[in-house]
């Protein structure tokens, strides 16, 4: 369970970590989530940030100099456990074909946040996680699970004027 703050509980997926530690891209779209990813972290002192040892286990992988970079990122935030609940929660996601079978780890990531009691999930996967075709369909696996439904944005949507 995150802890208890006045301010709103984000859990920050893998693809953040990327964006904020990774070297600019050249690509214009991506080079822009990279900045706007920078921009929002630096604001994070508004939000109570936390991720489970499934980021940080994916944050590890790859490049050894990168992985570097986005575990120290993870330091400076909270650490949620992979709960049986998330596990079970994930497993439903899964089976009802809320989130396909192959991007389980989605699945998790939502159920951990989902499981904890975070407000928010921030990610900048659109595939399985930002999507708004999706997303109704999990809310309602929330809701049917006994869940109040968590905001899935990205780090933009959750940027101040």
């Amino acid at each position: 369970m995150p802890e208890t703050t006045d301010r709103p509980t984000i859990y920050v997926e893998t693809t953040v970590i990327s964006y904020l530690c990774a070297e600019p891209s050249r690509d214009v779209v991506t080079a822009g989530h990279q900045q706007t990813t920078r921009d929002w972290w630096e604001s994070r002192a508004r939000f109570h940030l936390c991720a489970s040892q499934l980021v940080r286990e994916e944050a590890a992988a790859g490049d050894a100099s990168a992985a570097s970079k986005r575990l120290v990122s993870l330091e400076q935030i909270g650490s949620l456990e992979v709960t049986e609940e998330a596990v079970t929660f994930a497993d439903i996601l899964v089976r009802k074909g809320v989130v396909p079978e192959s991007s389980s780890a989605d699945a998790l990531h939502i159920a951990i946040a989902v499981a904890a009691g975070c407000e928010y999930l921030v990610t900048w996967n659109y595939r399985h996680m930002a999507n708004a075709v999706l997303r109704l369909g999990i809310e309602d696996c929330c809701r049917e699970q006994g869940y109040e439904p968590i905001v899935i944005c990205t780090p933009e949507e959750l940027m101040e004027e």
